[in-house]
């Protein structure tokens, strides 16, 4: 895949994507935006690709829209393009939940506006201690619901710490975040690109079906009642006992191996549970 925006490599099935523009500390534009998020669904189809990583350059790992690239040129626009670029900014989040690949955020450094709501749509945060994080959109007389942050964020954290997040747009420092359930992990920031290898590759050798459901139930069972939920677990989790994953799983357990998923076949293509 060659990007313009932002760097894109592949190994062994695991995509790293990498904001690139440290000296405006990885801000972005509207080509970035519009770039990563057919990105994602480009990733879709690559088969070969089983998890991805998002990570910036430098101190930061994104500082959300550019000031003088996106906010300054906003002002005097037509609704109709208003409109547009916040549907963009949407889509880029809509985009990661509907990719049936685990997504790790490695949060390098500052985290804030659109990029903490694109660490929040991945499914693991991985942080250095300096990734102070901030959904700062009130802070600029917007509405913290941005991006689907009013969504994301209160099953991540709890309704209590997404309100105060979203509402006061204050920095919260890593140990915070990880705290109140926002970061999964939290290393030295010397360690961070080997502590999030290790848990990218834990996930690239992982059941690529099952790990592909589990993200699909996730997202669709947030608007279930407890019935359809039990109801749609119970005939996804018959699916996958049908598959070559769950048999591979069995015959390592009797030979006292480890199972190797990466042997399976593809994943079918995406559909409703």
């Amino acid at each position: 895949m060659n990007t313009k925006h932002f760097r894109f490599e592949e190994a062994d099935g695991l995509a790293t994507i990498r904001l690139d523009r440290p000296e405006r500390l990885n801000a972005l534009t509207f080509d970035s935006y519009a770039e990563l998020r057919d990105t994602f669904v480009a990733l879709r189809a690559m088969d070969h690709i089983r998890c991805v990583v998002v990570t910036g350059t430098g101190k930061a790992f994104c500082s959300g829209g550019d000031v003088k690239d996106i906010i300054g040129k906003l002002f005097g626009v037509s609704d109709a393009e208003l409109l547009a670029f916040t549907r963009m900014t949407c889509d880029l989040i809509e985009n990661m939940r509907r990719l049936e690949k685990p997504i790790v955020a490695s949060l390098n450094g500052t985290t804030c506006g659109a990029g903490a709501v694109i660490a929040a749509a991945a499914d693991v945060r991985i942080a250095a201690e300096s990734a102070k994080i901030a959904f700062l959109f009130t802070r600029v007389g917007l509405s913290g619901a941005d991006m689907g942050a009013a969504w994301l964020l209160p099953r991540i954290v709890g309704s209590g710490h997404a309100s105060e997040l979203l509402m006061l747009g204050d920095f919260i420092d890593a140990r915070r975040a990880e705290q109140i359930g926002l970061y999964n992990h939290v290393v030295a920031d010397e360690q961070l690109a080997e502590a999030t290898e290790t848990l990218a590759r834990k996930l690239v050798n992982g059941p690529a079906r099952g790990l592909a459901v589990t993200k699909r139930m996730l997202n669709e069972e947030a608007s279930m009642s407890l019935g359809a939920a039990l109801q749609a677990e119970g005939w996804i989790q018959a699916e996958c006992m049908k598959h070559p994953d769950y048999r591979e799983s069995y015959e390592a357990f009797l030979a006292k191996r480890k199972p190797d998923f990466r042997k399976s076949g593809r994943i079918p293509a995406e559909s409703g549970a």
